[in-house]
Formats: structure tokens, C-alpha cells, sequence
């Protein structure tokens, strides 16, 4: 049997702007500005007071399921505008010391298992990269943006054609936590 309607509530706080256009959510806080565009999501955004009400109406499984993921990404929007995001990773080696340096949008790797040739990650949209000694802190107040350039590192220091066991150089993220320093 079908539920009537599927309903989740975000609570607002006080100090975040909030404008829905609407399937279209702008959210403004002392950290900045976030846009995103919920068009292809069947649900209905409204404010009503201090909270946003996501509803479908007859929803089928993947429609009622659509609702609790609009919520969260709204609850990441608030949580990015008033504290934001911090990804921590740990530069690891045993012989060839790894040096990391930010380029631009780019993060260059030196020396990583001794290679000649620098790896680079992709730093995506506003995220900022900073490097202290052997850790590396990835902020921002879009928790995609974020998360996204964490997992570009990662993966720019992937081990390839030997034992994962042994060779156990890398940049891992250790630590993911809400606010910037």
C-alpha cells in the first residue's frame, strides 16, 4: 500500500537567508552563498516559518526516497553557510619523502614513490587547499566541493602495479569535521 504523502522538515536558524524559488533553494549565511537547483527531484520545497517543508505527494519508493535526500542536502546547505566543512589528510611515506604544493586549482605531489614527474589533483570549485607540513586541509562551505577535492587527492596518490600492503605511500583523509579554521 502507498503512503499518502512522504514529509521531511528542515529547521532554519536564525542567522541563514533563505529564498526557494520553486524547486530552485538559495541560502545565505556569514560564510557565504550557496545555489542549487532541485528541478529533477519530483517533490514540492516551501518555506513555512522557521523551516523548510519538502513534500510528494503519492509518492512511489524512489519518490519518497527523493524527499529525505532533498532534506539532507538542504540540512549540508545551512551547515555549509554558517560553520562549513574541513577534510583532513595525512601525507604518508617510508623512503621517497612527498612534497605538496598548491598550484592554483591545482594540487601538484612531488617525489611520490620517487617518480620524476609531479601528480596533480584537481581543486574543484571554491574549496580551498592548505598545506601544513605532512597534513593537508581541504575547506569550503559546499560539502561536494569539498569532499570531491579530498577524493581527487586520494586518488592523484594511488598505488598502481604493486603490493597495496607493502607500499602503503599515499595522502589518506583521516579526519572530516563541520567548521574552518
Amino acid at each position: 500500500m502507498r503512503a499518502i504523502e512522504a514529509i521531511k522538515i528542515v529547521k532554519v536558524p536564525k542567522e541563514v537567508e533563505l529564498k526557494v524559488e520553486g524547486r530552485k533553494v538559495e541560502v545565505k549565511g556569514k560564510k557565504g552563498m550557496l545555489i542549487r537547483d532541485f528541478s529533477n527531484a519530483p517533490v514540492e520545497i516551501k518555506v513555512e516559518g522557521e523551516a523548510i517543508v519538502i513534500r510528494a505527494i503519492w509518492p512511489r519508493k524512489k519518490e519518497a526516497a527523493l524527499v529525505g535526500t532533498v532534506a539532507s542536502h538542504l540540512k549540508n546547505m545551512i551547515m555549509g553557510v554558517t560553520k562549513g566543512f574541513t577534510y583532513k589528510l595525512k601525507v604518508v611515506f617510508s623512503h621517497f619523502p612527498i612534497s605538496v604544493k598548491v598550484q592554483g586549482k591545482a594540487v601538484l605531489i612531488e617525489n611520490f614513490l620517487g617518480e620524476r614527474s609531479p601528480r596533480v589533483a584537481e581543486v574543484v570549485g571554491g574549496a580551498k587547499v592548505i598545506v601544513k607540513g605532512d597534513e593537508v586541509l581541504v575547506q569550503g562551505i559546499d560539502i561536494e566541493e569539498v569532499s570531491q577535492t579530498a577524493a581527487n587527492i586520494e586518488h592523484a596518490v594511488k598505488v598502481k602495479r604493486k603490493d597495496p600492503r607493502v607500499f602503503l605511500d599515499g595522502i589518506y583523509v583521516y579526519e572530516r569535521s563541520e567548521g574552518m579554521e
